[in-house]
């Protein structure tokens, strides 16, 4: 591992003084390729991205909203403001990783991230990737990514930004941003983002209950610092760092001294980054605080974890006369290193290191795109399994109005158990294997020009994932942590999307439906075989969602429906929640006062009272409303 980064910084030096041979055809800058290194290499997968104007639609929600109606994953949600956690195709909270400026920052103890921490207004760019990409990733991405990323705004200037929330129920959000830039033309030109932010849902309801199902209080206060700078060189090298700072505190049932719950989470992440060339070195730390306490707080339980983690990436342009085959190779190599205290690991000190090598290649022709990809990853008491991948794309159709692309990829994956799974006193069993799995996917995908004022694009995929070794908290053994269950998850999924611009109005609609099976295959008590052949608990079989918009000048009307199929919460079928649909109205506009522009939006949730139930089994809260103000005031010199 040393030997490969030593290589890979003296590759770094040498590139400051050698150039490069420019190629011929459609390449992107050497920067930009490095930032988006899971959606390069990863040819004949779904590949989600979600657009600007959805992500200033969400801006004062938090990721869970905004992935609910814009995807086909399921969410398991506690109640609002309190934990919400991801089903993606018919995996667990434990099978996505969730990767920041792409380091993944899964809570370690726990294995998965709270979706209800995460703001939209915390990243710049998001993209959902679909089904394993473990080769790539490494260890959690067994039913796919969720990748958030941050960029540099190279105008120069300054634009300070000023959001502000109303809603019902006594909540309220705001928010206060920077951008600032220096002018080009100078040995080093910076780029910056400074962004703060509170949230407080109060959640005072006016009622206990909703149609005799009780409707659980809580109060949430969530406080976040972004701040990111960029420095770039005129020869090409670039420099970044990007902190973000989290809080976030919960008390369930605040209002009962005795029987009230307190769960405090708190994230510092730090990544610094170096880019020359080609060559890319990343380090990063990331502190993770858990306290939980019932009653009157005095005791609570601790949780702290601190990683350190460093990364070493090269690229190569094989073949560089080739201009009809365009051919890319990365290697890189990672390490981490893991310091946990927990009340629950009998109070010791518990430490991990982590390293993974890999190798990603991309070969681009004409019609064709090919990519496959390997990672074999260490870890302290562990071995996990060689992980390859092997994806195409090929062109079948490619006209000037119509493009129609096939794909198809396998890929292995894995997941190292978490540190609860193997430490937690008692229940823990460090001789855990990690998760092993095979995803294999295929699909179509089509965009059309119907006229010059309508624009249509459609894709359908198919998927088989099967994951052996599943851990399971057995309750046959005291809730024992074993490697038990084999689940194969498969399914189908189909998007399309409809958009017209013409003479100042705009319209459109996407719609998207998912089938998703997944059960368990393997009978290891005979309380499992009565479960085999079942659908997992909290994974709807059927998931639809409708987004439709119109639009003039500055004004936009925007409908967006969410709908799922029955729900079973135990894993005989015996217990279920029924199925619903959820729809919420927006209605947006801008006006522009000077240098500053007024956005506002008025937002109706659940507009037709649907009745929604948390994991807890609680009824959550009917139709609600919110008025979302945001100033934008640019100050840009053009140079």
């Amino acid at each position: 591992m040393l030997v490969l980064v030593g290589l890979l910084i003296r590759q770094a030096t040498m590139a400051q003084f050698v150039s490069v041979p420019a190629d011929s055809g459609r390449v992107l800058s050497a920067v930009t390729v490095r930032a988006i290194a899971p959606e390069r290499f990863l040819a004949g997968q779904k590949l989600q991205r979600v657009d600007s104007a959805t992500l200033l639609q969400f801006r004062f929600g938090a990721l869970t909203d905004l992935l609910a109606f814009s995807s086909p994953l399921a969410f398991r949600n506690y109640g609002p403001g309190q934990l919400a956690t991801v089903s993606f195709r018919g995996t667990s909270a434990n099978h996505t990783a969730v990767l920041w400026n792409g380091i993944n920052i899964n809570q370690p103890n726990l294995g998965q991230t709270d979706f209800s921490t995460l703001p939209v207004a915390g990243f710049d760019r998001l993209a959902v990737q679909y089904g394993s990409s473990a080769s790539v990733v490494g260890s959690d991405a067994v039913g796919g990514s969720v990748l958030l990323s941050s960029g540099p705004d190279w105008r120069s200037g300054l634009g300070v930004s000023l959001g502000q929330q109303l809603a019902s129920f006594q909540n309220n959000q705001t928010q206060l941003g920077l951008r600032y830039g220096t002018p080009t033309g100078r040995v080093w030109q910076l780029s910056g983002k400074t962004l703060a932010y509170r949230s407080q849902l109060n959640n005072q309801y006016p009622y206990a209950e909703r149609r005799n199902y009780f409707v659980e209080q809580s109060r949430t206060g969530q406080r976040g610092f972004i701040q990111d700078v960029y420095l770039r060189h005129r020869n090409g090298r670039q420099v970044s760092v990007n902190t973000w700072l989290t809080d976030n505190d919960l008390v369930v049932t605040p209002q009962d001294t005795i029987a009230r719950e307190r769960t405090r989470t708190q994230s510092a992440r730090l990544l610094a980054t170096y880019e020359a060339d080609r060559t890319t070195l990343r380090l990063g730390w990331i502190r993770d605080r858990f306290d939980y306490a019932k009653g009157n707080f005095s005791t609570p339980s601790r949780t702290r974890t601190d990683r350190l983690l460093g990364r070493a990436e090269r690229e190569f342009r094989l073949w560089p006369g080739r201009s009809s085959l365009l051919t890319d190779l990365r290697i890189g190599g990672e390490w981490s290193h893991y310091r946990t205290y927990t009340d629950g690991y009998g109070g010791q000190l518990i430490t991990e290191n982590r390293q993974d090598v890999y190798a990603l290649l991309r070969m681009q022709a004409t019609r064709w795109l090919v990519s496959a990809t390997i990672r074999q990853a260490f870890v302290t008491r562990f071995n996990p399994p060689l992980t390859p991948s092997l994806g195409a794309e090929h062109q079948i159709i490619r006209q000037n109005r119509l493009t129609l692309t096939a794909k198809a990829s396998a890929g292995r994956s894995y997941r190292v158990p978490t540190l609860n799974e193997r430490y937690w006193e008692g229940l823990g069993n460090p001789d855990l294997r990690p998760e092993n799995g095979l995803n294999l996917e295929t699909g179509l995908s089509l965009t059309a020009t119907l006229t010059d004022q309508l624009r249509m694009t459609a894709d359908v995929t198919a998927y088989r994932n099967r994951i052996d070794d599943w851990s399971y908290w057995n309750p046959d053994y005291g809730y024992r942590v074993e490697n038990l269950q084999l689940v194969v998850a498969r399914g189908a999924e189909l998007t399309t999307s409809l958009a017209y611009d013409h003479k100042g109005w705009r319209a459109g609609i996407r719609a998207g439906y998912a089938l998703t099976r997944s059960a368990q295959q393997r009978a290891y008590s005979t309380y499992a075989q009565d479960v085999i052949d079942k659908q997992l608990p909290y994974v709807p079989i059927h998931t639809g969602t409708i987004n439709a918009y119109v639009g003039r000048g500055p004004t936009r009307l925007t409908v967006q429906t969410q709908a799922t199929s029955r729900r079973y919460i135990t894993f005989d079928e015996s217990q279920s929640f029924d199925g619903v649909s959820l729809t919420n109205v927006l209605l947006e506009s801008t006006v522009r006062v000077g240098p500053a522009s007024i956005r506002v939006q008025g937002q109706a949730n659940n507009v037709f009272d649907a009745l929604l139930f948390s994991v807890k089994r609680n009824a959550l809260p009917g139709r609600n409303f919110a008025i979302n103000l945001l100033i934008n005031s640019s100050f840009v010199s053009h140079d």
